[in-house]
């Protein structure tokens, strides 16, 4: 049960003194649901009201807060024009500038003769020094109680400043005292206050470096998140490895036909690889490993091999991947060699209807069929395996943690291997696979030819359109990536359609179109025409990032790739240089680049090593965008900033572990304190995972 002090901190924000169903709608866009979210939504900027200069030396550009006499009020002939009030001190006038002016308010807030005290900001306009719509307008008594500094929050279409600021303050004034959850040495050391003294501050910043990641406050606030974050990992790993796994080891014969049909050696990462899977499989506790290796660094060998010491072992192993195009694929890298050791693999995914399917999954009811491939259709109900001991989940960051559970529960204590070719710095990698031991792949297969990287400004697109004529006719096939337009799909996919059209105009029935919006069933057959070469154009959205192995693939055209994070560049120019000819990657770019836009270009010149690409990807882009948070399943932050606090992680991962050593159900004081972190960060899931929770 969530603990008594936070319970109005979860309430609505409708609970809010003025915040009604319509603009609760819109604070819930900019900040969440609850009263805690607003608490999460620090400023990003000030306005300092501390300025308060006469007329004769106040500054052109800055806030001012200034004490006037009023002189007179001016009507404009017509309501076009704006309404001018003329107020003076000692030292020079100025004028108050109102457009669309109700006259009545005007002159009970600004009466003719009497002093007020103006705050905003100060122009020049011709001759004339002006306040356009001043923001706040008071007797002397009135404008001392206005904040000096007054925090700016980001806002969202609809939503004022005014708004939102008082449902602030509203929440702040909800805050309860809550047990210290921070080891008391470790604090003194940082010299953090109180998380309730933490909060206040970092909402009543003093200055602009208050606003900074690396304010005292903030980082406090950070490592609040981080620590609620690593524990409830570490929770979810104590309890995975509570339940009994089982011993599955083989004798090797499965996997040495198979190595020996293939027609490449195992690189040392692959075999290395291996060993650590092995291992991990002959303990009797689970399995819950991570293997991460680059686009085409042949994880899904070391997959298959992982899935034959189960068959070895007697029992049964699937592979599961995000989309049917991915389970496909696999299926066909697969079968050949499954084949060679004389194995059955069946398929399932939302495709197979009927007959076929009840086959299907008969033959993994009957273990006639040791393994499987398939989309998250193999978990679904319905589904039942004669004797299911591992599991091997591509591409994860597509699915929740979740869905990883309810696999696992389709047999009895399943090892779980899970895959991504999408290089997750260290940093992330603790953040969003802190439950998983990892191994890496970081060779390239033998025979890879470097790719050829080369940017361009996109006025050459007549060039790059000539180019490609030549390459076609050279044998080669093409991708050619349409920009990210905004944040609509809608959007991108007309730009894919716009240049399929130019493109046809060009090369005829050589081009074929693929994006997101498009039918399963279109856009598998729009990737098989590609992949049988009938088609040797495939103009794409993102949709190709995953997957999709066409080795006769070697020029990948990117149009706006400024646009574009350096983890999807590097994705999408994986896709090519597969095969055994030299491959092109054109990035195109419209200026101005921002300096952000230019470094990424850069790196994606200078190197294909996945791993370095994605350290300086979160330098420039910081955590929240690497892997397209919404549908990735990775922790999102609120305060933390992984390229910042990378310290504040590492600090928070140690404490978790020395917490749960000590303290393994939480039940000391601090336990309790941390148990409420936990709630506090909406980590529930990971309480319910203590025995006493």
């Amino acid at each position: 049960m969530r603990p008594e002090a936070l319970f109005p901190l979860f309430k609505p924000v409708t609970s809010l003194q003025g915040i009604g169903p319509r603009l609760a709608t819109l604070v819930e866009k900019a900040a969440g649901p609850h009263v805690v979210d607003l608490l999460w939504h620090l400023p990003g900027a000030i306005i300092d009201r501390r300025y308060a200069p006469d007329v004769a030396t106040a500054r052109p550009g800055v806030v001012a807060t200034m004490t006037l006499r009023v002189d007179k009020h001016v009507k404009p002939p017509n309501k076009r024009l704006p309404y001018k009030v003329f107020c003076s001190d000692d030292s020079g006038t100025m004028a108050l500038v109102f457009f669309h002016a109700h006259e009545d308010y005007l002159h009970k807030t600004l009466p003719e003769g009497e002093i007020r005290v103006v705050s905003g900001k100060v122009e020049q306009f011709g001759k004339e020094l002006q306040i356009t719509h001043p923001d706040h307008v008071g007797t002397a008594d009135e404008i001392a109680k206005l904040q000096a500094v007054e925090p700016v929050y980001p806002l969202t279409t609809g939503l004022t400043l005014k708004v939102l600021s008082k449902a602030i303050r509203a929440s702040l004034e909800a805050l309860p005292d809550l047990g210290e959850w921070i080891d008391p040495a470790y604090r003194g050391q940082q010299g953090w206050k109180s998380w309730r003294d933490a909060v206040l501050e970092a909402h009543g910043p003093e200055d602009e470096a208050a606003l900074e990641s690396t304010a005292p406050a903030r980082q406090r606030l950070a490592y609040d998140e981080l620590l609620a974050n690593q524990l409830a990992l570490a929770l979810v790993r104590a309890s995975m490895r509570r339940i009994k796994g089982r011993v599955i080891e083989g004798d090797g014969a499965l996997r040495k036909k198979i190595i020996d049909s293939l027609p490449f050696r195992l690189t040392v990462s692959q075999e290395t690889a291996s060993k650590e899977i092995a291992a991990d499989m002959a303990q009797p506790i689970r399995m819950l490993r991570l293997l991460q290796g680059d686009v085409g660094s042949g994880k899904t060998v070391v997959a298959l091999l992982t899935m034959l010491i189960a068959v070895e072992a007697g029992h049964q192993a699937v592979m599961m991947a995000p989309t049917e195009i991915l389970s496909r694929q696999h299926l066909a890298t697969i079968e050949p060699l499954a084949q060679a050791a004389g194995i059955e693999i069946v398929l399932l995914t939302g495709r197979e209807k009927g007959k076929t399917r009840d086959a299907v999954l008969e033959k993994l009811a009957s273990g006639e069929a040791a393994l499987a491939v398939g989309t998250h259709a193999l978990f679904q109900d319905g589904v039942e395996f004669k004797s299911l001991a591992m599991a091997v989940i591509d591409e994860q960051h597509r699915f929740g943690v979740h869905q990883r559970l309810t696999l696992a529960a389709k047999g009895r204590a399943v090892d779980i291997l899970v895959m991504t070719a999408t290089p997750i710095p260290r940093t992330l990698m603790l953040t969003a696979y802190g439950d998983m031991d990892v191994s890496r792949l970081p060779d390239k297969p033998a025979g890879r030819l470097p790719i050829d990287t080369r940017v361009m400004p996109i006025e050459r697109l007549d060039d790059v359109t000539k180019a490609l004529k030549r390459s076609l006719d050279g044998g080669a096939q093409v991708y050619w990536v349409c920009p990210l337009v905004e944040e609509s799909e809608v959007l991108d996919v007309a730009a894919a359609e716009d240049r399929f059209a130019q493109l046809k105009g060009v090369f005829s029935d050589k081009v074929g179109l693929v994006h997101g919006r498009m039918k399963g069933k279109d856009k598998d057959a729009a990737m098989e025409a590609f992949a049988g070469a009938s088609t040797r154009i495939l103009v794409a959205t993102t949709v190709i990032e995953v997957g999709v192995d066409v080795p006769e693939a070697t020029v990948m055209v990117i149009e706006h790739a400024e646009r574009f994070g350096l983890a999807q560049l590097h994705q999408l120019r994986g896709r090519i240089g597969r095969g055994s000819n030299p491959s092109t990657c054109l990035l195109l770019y419209a200026s101005p680049l921002t300096p952000t836009a230019e470094a990424r270009l850069k790196v994606m010149r200078e190197t294909d090593d996945g791993f370095r690409i994605a350290e300086e990807d979160l330098k420039l882009r910081g955590a929240g965008e690497l892997l397209g948070t919404q549908q990735s399943g990775l922790p999102e932050f609120r305060m933390a900033d992984l390229s910042v606090h990378g310290d504040l992680l590492a600090a928070a991962r140690d404490d978790a572990a020395i917490i749960l050593n000590r303290d393994a159900e939480l039940e000391s004081e601090r336990g309790q304190a941390l148990r409420t972190l936990l709630y506090l960060f909406e980590r529930d899931a990971a309480v319910l995972n203590l025995r006493s929770g």
